[in-house]
């Protein structure tokens, strides 16, 4: 699959690998795939992130993303619907903390696999993500998957990446009308060249 990725799709998925190790992450996420997306220059998901207002709130994503993983992952709607059983997910939290530390239930906080492989694996999600990228492709009619399709599979899959994006205005819909227009079906554009 990684030969059909465009020269950006797959800089997109060696930055996210660069930023899982800066962090000292022990695998590479969905958050790194979006992050290393954001730092892309001069490309239609480069013009899509600036028109969606996504760069400019980069401080906001980082912050929402570590809340959620501060909540173990769980997306709002999670924590929602167990404060309708009564379920207080923010009182959880801060006892698990007081106990274990804060952080404690991120759940890459404690693997460090990739010190004995020498690199770190794609979680599940990520590895979806990226599945997933070529569907959209394929669905678009497009030979190659490029970094507007792995932002379109990043709003597509649930979790807690495609709860901050939408928070933040960024749906598969918006994401969409902001990669190509008003002319949502226009499959095949062909504007990236796979490389």
């Amino acid at each position: 699959m990684f030969e059909r990725f465009t020269r950006g799709a797959r800089a997109t998925v060696k930055g996210a690998v660069a930023r899982a190790e800066r962090t000292g992450a022990g695998s590479v996420t969905e958050e790194h795939l979006l992050l290393a997306l954001l730092e892309q220059e001069g490309g239609r998901v480069s013009f899509a992130v600036t028109a969606l207002g996504l760069r400019d709130r980069r401080s906001s994503l980082e912050a929402s993303f570590a809340e959620a993983r501060r909540r173990g992952g769980l997306t709002r709607a999670d924590t929602e619907a167990l404060a309708g059983i009564g379920i207080d997910v923010g009182a959880i939290v801060s006892h698990v903390e007081g106990t274990h530390g804060e952080g404690a239930l991120d759940a890459d906080r404690g693997g460090r696999r990739w010190w004995r492989s020498g690199h770190r694996p794609f979680t599940p999600g990520a590895k979806t993500v990226l599945e997933n990228s070529l569907r959209v492709a394929l669905g678009r009619g497009d030979r190659f998957i490029g970094e507007e399709h792995l932002l379109l599979a990043l709003t597509a899959k649930p979790g807690s990446v495609t709860d901050v994006l939408a928070e933040h205005g960024a749906t598969y819909t918006a994401v969409e009308h902001a990669l190509y227009g008003s002319d949502d079906g226009a499959a095949g554009q062909g504007h990236a060249q796979a490389g």
